[in-house]
């Protein structure tokens, strides 16, 4: 198959390399997916980047990037064969794994594959997996949402706009924020229940909305920069979860969290217990088939160009996510 890979970690121009590697077969267990598209996501650049863990490689060769869409065309054993033929969408390729999805193949876990309804253009298969399965666990780690308050922080980017969808879903008052003016009418679009500017204009709408107790769920993707509105906004017994943040040692401010003993749920997908990723995908999908899910893309690259799409990544000029092309 052709596929691209990295034997050490640093620039995407120096060290990913694009040729020909052994097709895998599926395991015991495992479904195998000839894919269409590949997702590349910002946790993948920075696993070749070196930042998210040692220096060397944990595997001789790594192909990159987690999510993918495409056909499966076998199974291992344990998994029925019914799946054989079906569209689907996958995540988890590359996550304790050497063998991702910037390749004509990869093998995957059947938890991790979700049937990729008819009406979801593969494209969009290849975007649900690591911002939608994070979204999911953002919002209902800690129960059911139904008639509470969210509050999406950076409600358009990629896992924002799936945690306000879901929220959305599971019956909740969704509350999203922007950073500027100019991208509310984009966010209300996305149909929340109340569009505004991180800050100040954030924590008014939210005691407003709430009667002056605040939002039950606080879904951040800035934890250093909003650490001490979210302490102010977040309601009594409520829950921050937090999976991103600009600075790794944030100042966290303890007591106004711990007089509304409030939890703070940090987020590293990589290590989401399985059951709670396979309830995932299930939501993700039908979600899907509802059209409740949609990403922007802002590029698609071929295979041969993995390395400026990685870049595009680290350095985007247009809101959306990027994708690798897979030859046929």
């Amino acid at each position: 198959m052709r596929a691209a890979w990295y034997e050490e970690k640093g620039p995407a121009t120096e060290v990913l390399r694009v040729g020909e590697l052994p097709t895998p077969g599926p395991g015991p267990g495992e479904l195998r997916i000839r894919l269409a598209f590949s997702g590349i996501n910002p946790g993948d650049v920075k696993k070749r980047q070196a930042r998210l863990g040692a220096a060397a490689p944990a595997y001789p060769r790594t192909v990159p990037h987690s999510d993918g869409a495409g056909v499966v065309d076998a199974v291992g054993e344990g998994v029925s064969a019914a799946w054989v033929g079906r569209r689907a969408w996958c995540s988890y390729a590359q996550s304790y794994r050497p063998y991702g999805t910037a390749a004509q193949y990869t093998v995957v876990p059947e938890g991790c594959a979700g049937a990729l309804p008819d009406q979801v253009p593969a494209e969009q298969g290849a975007c649900l997996g690591i911002p939608g399965i994070t979204a999911h666990r953002a919002v209902f780690a800690d129960g059911p949402v139904t008639g509470r308050t969210v509050l999406v922080a950076g409600a358009l980017g990629s896992v924002g706009r799936a945690a306000a969808a879901l929220a959305r879903r599971g019956g909740a008052r969704v509350i999203g924020t922007v950073t500027r003016p100019g991208q509310l009418a984009a966010l209300r679009a996305l149909g929340v229940d109340e569009a505004v500017c991180a800050g100040d204009e954030a924590l008014d709408a939210v005691l407003a909305l709430t009667g002056g107790r605040g939002a039950d769920r606080v879904v951040e993707v800035a934890f250093d920069a909003n650490a001490a509105c979210d302490a102010r906004l977040v309601a009594p017994g409520g829950t921050i979860a937090a999976y991103a943040t600009g600075d790794p040692a944030p100042v966290l401010p303890f007591w106004p969290l711990a007089f509304k003993n409030v939890t703070l749920r940090l987020l590293g997908y990589d290590d989401f217990p399985r059951e709670v990723v396979r309830l995932a995908v299930a939501d993700l999908t039908a979600a899907a088939a509802a059209a409740e899910l949609h990403w922007p893309v802002a590029e698609v690259y071929p295979l041969d160009a993995v390395a400026a799409a990685h870049e595009a990544v680290e350095h985007p000029k247009a809101p959306g996510r990027v994708l690798l092309a897979l030859p046929d």
